[in-house]
């Protein structure tokens, strides 16, 4: 829970200091997508987690049974199939996530190549949030952290235009491949 700076300032010749209470253990994790469809608004679908203190033992990430439901949610709200490019990140490789994938008619899967975070248009949105809400914030508790991070991303979740910039920034052609009637 450190806060990101962004800007600050201090009397010339002295050093601006961010006190921080301490590092807590705990942790939150956010997973996100940023789902395109043609003739529809673009959208952005998240779900945060918190995760149990350190000491438990508990895994400290989404595991790929979070993902799998994300993915159906985000097949329920948009109503159609989905066809998700993800980055390689081990648990999005998981076996068993894998199973889950071929299994559904409704999802097709492609994986970015390694290493490409500017191709990933969710790290646009990490990097937005980042440097708007958060920047220049101390956070009492990890509650007061999930709390910003949720209003913040509801916020970009009404800015389609904003959306559709992170979408067009990783330079992805948004077009379908079928033929368009006329």
């Amino acid at each position: 829970m450190t806060p990101p700076t962004r800007r600050t300032w201090s009397r010339r010749g002295h050093t601006p200091v961010v006190t921080v209470r301490g590092r807590s253990q705990r942790r939150l994790s956010i997973a996100a997508l940023t789902c395109y469809r043609t003739g529809h608004r673009s959208r952005l679908i998240y779900r945060p987690k918190r995760h149990p203190d350190h000491r438990s033992g508990q895994r400290r990430s989404f595991a790929w049974t979070d993902y799998r439901d994300l993915l159906i949610a985000a097949h329920h709200q948009l109503g159609a199939p989905l066809v998700l490019i993800w980055d390689n990140l081990n648990v999005h490789r998981d076996a068993r996530l894998r199973a889950f994938i071929d299994a559904q008619d409704w999802l097709r899967v492609y994986y970015l190549p390694p290493y490409a975070p500017d191709l990933n248009p969710v790290e646009s949105i990490w990097s937005l949030l980042r440097r708007s809400s958060q920047a220049n914030r101390a956070f009492t508790d990890p509650d007061h952290l999930l709390g910003v991070l949720r209003r913040g991303l509801r916020q970009l979740q009404y800015r389609r235009e904003v959306i559709d910039g992170c979408l067009a920034v990783t330079g992805l052609n948004l077009t379908t491949s079928r033929l368009q009637a006329r």
